[in-house]
């Protein structure tokens, strides 16, 4: 990829050497500078962030698309907001949303209509388009994950029919596919609002992001943007965001990973860029045996291990990572159905062990994939709770404690 082609990149390389009596606090001015008479606005964009953004909006397709330096969580509460602005009150979405939906929907005051789901190899699956449909004929917008963390992707030309027939608005979080907008799967052809997570998939850096909308949307998003996104936004995230945006597609990456699947028995996915692999009761001992020579997964949800790849994944590593998994035991995948209670009004923190058959009170679970383990109202499970009790990395838990409903 030519980096001249990079808007915001060119203006940060031109940029005269200056005395910096302006944040941020290092004062060593270089790429991470503030808004100055050259460096463009990116809360009231007309020269370089301008560009930036209109070529990201033409290559997504989008009618608008606006920068992020907060991560796509930002994408999803601008998103929400707009949704709400424009008279939606009610959401129909899966109930495995990241954590930032059902934030978003306690924020701003909306109501959830939870779209069930199945699960396969004890992965949650996309919603089926009838599921949708009865979810959808309670709410006045839907919204899905596409690609989710495991690389599913649903009905996305079925789910776009269904909502324009009913007339209501169709929302993705693309957080895991900015990746895929030179294909048919991208969430820009059939969404009026979507979020795409830069940094996650393609080369930007942590915390880069874009959420877009078409023509009807892109009014009520901009606002929403102005509410949620930072007045201090970086610009070497935001040089990073159009840089991933306009990198090239790798086929040759993408060949080999689908390959690399097939050999190695991995979870059946639509997505080139997510490999999840079946350990079961091993996948703890999995993770760290390979963490030991140096190859860190993106997640362990105690079956799995998935595997997050990008177009700058280089063949070599691929090669490695096949080579360690075949040295590793496979154990048997366990299921764990979610059952419900009737929830009370007390409340109490408990021990994950010491939580086991009583009811949570707050969805929580292990971070990534940042996808409720445990949702409100179900019952603690021995397996899940040694799940949480395991994980170095959770949400919804205050020091390591559930929150379940007390018994008296």
């Amino acid at each position: 990829m030519r980096t001249r082609d990079c808007h915001i990149l060119n203006m940060l390389r031109s940029q005269k050497k200056h005395v910096s009596f302006h944040t941020p606090g290092h004062k060593r001015s270089g790429a991470d500078i503030t808004e100055l008479d050259y460096s463009d606005n990116l809360a009231s964009p007309h020269g370089a962030i301008a560009q930036a953004e209109g070529d990201i909006a033409r290559i997504l397709n989008a009618a608008k698309s606006f920068i992020l330096t907060d991560g796509s969580t930002c994408g999803v509460l601008s998103m929400l907001y707009a949704l709400k602005s424009c008279g939606v009150k009610t959401v129909a979405c899966p109930a495995e949303s990241h954590v930032s939906v059902s934030n978003g929907c306690r924020l701003l005051g909306l109501e959830r209509v939870d779209i069930p789901t199945e699960e396969r190899n004890a992965i949650p699956q996309q919603p089926t388009k009838e599921a949708a449909a009865r979810a959808l004929s309670r709410a006045d917008a839907l919204l899905l994950t596409s690609p989710d963390y495991y690389g599913n992707i649903p009905d996305l030309y079925g789910m776009a029919a269904l909502c324009k027939e009913a007339g209501k608005p169709f929302a993705i979080d693309g957080a895991h596919g900015a990746h895929l907008h030179f294909t048919p799967a991208y969430a820009g052809r059939y969404a009026d609002l979507w979020v795409d997570g830069a940094h996650k998939s393609l080369p930007a850096l942590t915390q880069g992001a874009v959420v877009s909308a078409t023509a009807d949307w892109a009014e009520a998003l901009g606002e929403g943007v102005k509410i949620f996104r930072t007045t201090s936004p970086s610009y070497p995230v935001m040089a990073s965001v159009e840089y991933a945006v306009k990198y090239p597609r790798n086929p040759s990456i993408e060949r080999a990973a689908e390959a690399l699947k097939a050999r190695v028995g991995a979870y059946e996915n639509a997505d080139w860029s997510k490999i999840v692999v079946p350990f079961g009761e091993y996948a703890d001992a999995a993770q760290a045996y390979l963490e030991a020579h140096g190859v860190y997964p993106e997640f362990n949800d105690g079956n799995h291990l998935m595997f997050y790849l990008s177009p700058c994944t280089k063949a070599g590593e691929l090669k490695k990572l096949e080579r360690l998994l075949f040295r590793l035991p496979r154990g048997r995948v366990r299921d764990c159905a979610r059952l419900f209670a009737e929830i009370g009004e007390k409340t109490q923190y408990e021990e994950p062990l010491s939580a086991v058959g009583k009811v949570c009170a707050r969805e929580c679970g292990i971070f990534p994939p940042c996808i409720p383990l445990l949702r409100q109202g179900e019952l603690v499970s021995a397996e899940k709770a040694k799940r949480l009790a395991r994980a170095k990395s959770t949400f919804g838990l205050k020091e390591g404690k559930i929150l379940v409903y007390s018994e008296e």
